[in-house]
């Protein structure tokens, strides 16, 4: 009857550590902001796109309206239990540049400048996406003509 309590006792000791550990709160670290000591090596107003990715690297993205700017984006997202991923800190550098591709600004935001924004693509859908390739293909049956055919 020992052996059978202590089991009892082990097995019940295994599910509440299993059972503690499955509810503690996982941070994972997602993307890549530059240190302070390495962005004290770019200078406005005379450093170039290729030198600011010398320096501290490839951004994350870069501005997609005529190439305006380089943007790090490092992201602290804290995973707990069945509980959908929370981001509790978020930080960009914005590296902006002017038309000659030189460094004209560097500004740091965090989560609290403002809202929490899913980066996205955005597709744009063609008029005719609910017409079928096999609709297509028959719909031009009707519309050819013999001389079509032979060649004028």
């Amino acid at each position: 009857m020992d052996g059978f309590r202590a089991k009892l006792r082990f097995g019940l000791l295994a599910v509440v550590l299993t059972a503690t550990t499955a509810c503690t709160a996982q941070f994972r670290q997602h993307g890549y902001v530059p240190l302070e000591a390495d962005l004290q090596q770019i200078v406005p107003g005379v450093d170039t796109r290729a030198t600011v990715e010398d320096v501290i690297g490839v951004p994350s993205t870069s501005g997609v309206l005529d190439n305006s700017g380089f943007y790090y984006v490092e992201s602290q997202v804290r995973h707990f239990a069945w509980q959908a991923p929370e981001v509790i800190d978020r930080e960009v550098l914005a590296i902006t540049f002017d038309v000659d591709g030189v460094v004209d600004n560097i500004v740091r935001y965090g989560l609290e400048d403002g809202r929490v924004v899913p980066l996205a693509r955005r597709v744009t859908r063609s008029g005719d996406g609910d017409i079928s390739f096999i609709r297509k293909l028959f719909g031009n049956i009707g519309r050819i003509r013999a001389e079509d055919l032979l060649g004028s």
